[in-house]
C-alpha cells in the first residue's frame, strides 16, 4: 500500500514516515524544507530526510512545492495514495505576520491543490489534515480562570476544550486565519463531496526530532536553551500559560486509526490531555529536577493571540478511536527530547 505524507521532514511527518514504513507500507514523502525559509537553517529539515532515505524501507521522496497546483496534481496521478497524511505547513504563530501571503498560501492554498488533487485521482483514500488549537483564536482566554502559584487553570471545574469551541469573533493570528481556512475547506470537501477526511486540531505536538526554533517548537526549544546554556526569554502571562504536549508518535498512531475507521469532516482537538498538561514555571522546575537550570527572563509583552490556558478534552478522539490512547506521558517526552539535545550538543564537542 501507498501513502503521501507531506511536510514528510518535520516532526510529525517524519514520524508518519517511520511508522508507515515499518508496517510495510511504500511513503512517498513530500518537503522542499521551506522550513529553512521560513526560520533559518536552524529550522532545515534536510537532516531528517537524509536520515529517512538512509533508515525507512519504503520511503521515497519528492521536493514538491505544495503551493504548484501542476505539480500536486502529477504527484496525485502517479502514485494514487491509499492515505494521505498532510502536515506540511507554515508553522509559527509569530512568523506569519511577517510574510502574511506567504503563510496563507502555504496553509490554505497548498492544502486546497492538496484536495482537488484528492478528489480527482483517490477520493475515497482518507486524508488527515494536521490543523491547529489557532483557528480558536483568543476565544479561549475568554473562559474563566484561575491563577494557581506556577500555572493557570479553568475555573469551574473544566476539564479542557472541546470542538464546540466558537472560532469566530476573536484574534486568531495570521497562522490562526490562514490555517482556520484550510480547517474549513478541508471540512467543506469531505462534508460536500463525501470524501473521508479529517481534521486534527493540534495543540503542542512534540518529540526529540523537531527542528524547533524561538517562535516554534516550543518545549523542544526550552530543553534545548536549558541543555545549551541559552537564554530564554517567557513572553508575558508570568510563565504561567499553560499547554498540553502530544508525542509525535502517538499522532501517528492516531493517523493509522483514522485509516482504519476514517470520518467524512469529523474535527477533533488533538494534545496530551490534562495529564500531559504543563506551564512554563512548570517546565522549568522540571528541567531543574532533571540536572538543567533555565536561563531565563520575564518579558511582561504577550503574544498577540496567545492562548493563556489551552488543555485539549480528549472525549471526542476517545469515542470515535477507542483502541487509540496515549503511550508518551510528560516525563518520557522530556526524558526523550533532553537525551537527544544532549546528544546533538556532545557532537558538536
Amino acid at each position: 500500500m501507498k501513502a503521501l505524507v507531506t511536510g514528510s521532514g518535520g516532526l510529525i511527518g517524519s514520524d508518519c514516515a517511520r511508522l508507515l514504513c515499518a508496517q510495510g507500507w511504500t511513503v512517498v514523502g513530500v518537503d522542499n524544507n521551506m522550513r529553512e525559509r521560513f526560520f533559518g537553517s536552524g529550522g532545515s529539515t534536510q537532516g531528517v530526510v537524509e536520515e529517512l532515505l538512509a533508515t525507512a524501507t519504503g520511503y521515497h521522496h519528492v521536493s514538491v512545492d505544495i503551493r504548484d497546483r501542476g505539480r500536486v496534481h502529477d504527484l496525485f496521478r502517479e502514485h494514487r495514495p491509499r492515505l494521505i497524511i498532510h502536515t506540511a505547513a507554515q508553522p509559527s504563530h509569530d512568523k506569519a505576520a511577517s510574510i502574511p501571503a506567504l503563510d496563507f498560501e502555504v496553509n490554505a492554498l497548498g492544502t486546497l491543490n492538496l484536495l482537488l488533487a484528492a478528489r480527482e485521482f483517490c477520493a475515497e483514500s482518507p486524508f488527515c489534515f494536521t490543523s491547529t488549537n489557532k483557528v480558536y483564536g483568543d476565544r479561549p482566554n475568554t473562559l474563566p480562570l484561575v491563577e494557581l502559584e506556577k500555572r493557570y487553570d479553568y475555573a469551574g471545574g473544566r476539564d479542557g476544550i472541546d470542538e464546540d469551541m466558537s472560532v469566530d469573533q476573536c484574534l486568531h493570528s495570521l497562522f490562526g486565519a490562514s490555517k482556520l481556512a484550510a480547517d474549513v475547506l478541508c471540512q467543506e470537501f469531505a462534508r460536500y463531496f463525501q470524501m473521508p477526511v479529517g481534521v486534527f486540531r493540534g495543540g503542542c505536538l512534540t518529540g526529540p526530532q523537531h527542528a524547533a526554533v524561538e517562535l516554534h517548537g516550543y518545549l523542544t526549544y526550552i530543553v534545548k536553551c536549558a541543555v545549551q546554556g541559552i537564554e530564554y526569554v517567557v513572553h508575558g502571562y508570568k510563565g504561567k500559560q499553560v499547554r498540553d504536549q502530544i508525542h509525535s508518535y502517538d499522532v501517528a498512531r492516531l493517523f493509522l486509526e483514522f485509516y482504519a475507521a476514517p470520518k467524512c469532516g469529523e474535527v477533533y482537538n488533538l494534545g496530551g490531555g490534562r495529564a500531559n498538561s504543563i506551564s512554563i514555571l512548570e517546565t522549568i522546575d522540571a528541567l531543574r529536577q532533571m540536572g538543567y537550570r533555565l536561563q531565563y527572563r520575564l518579558s511582561e509583552t504577550h503574544r498577540v493571540g496567545d492562548h493563556i490556558c489551552y488543555i485539549s478534552d480528549l472525549t471526542r478522539l476517545r469515542r470515535d478511536f477507542p483502541n487509540w490512547q496515549l503511550t508518551y506521558d510528560l516525563r518520557r517526552i522530556m526524558e526523550e527530547i533532553v537525551q537527544q539535545q544532549e546528544r546533538r550538543l556532545a557532537a558538536t564537542r
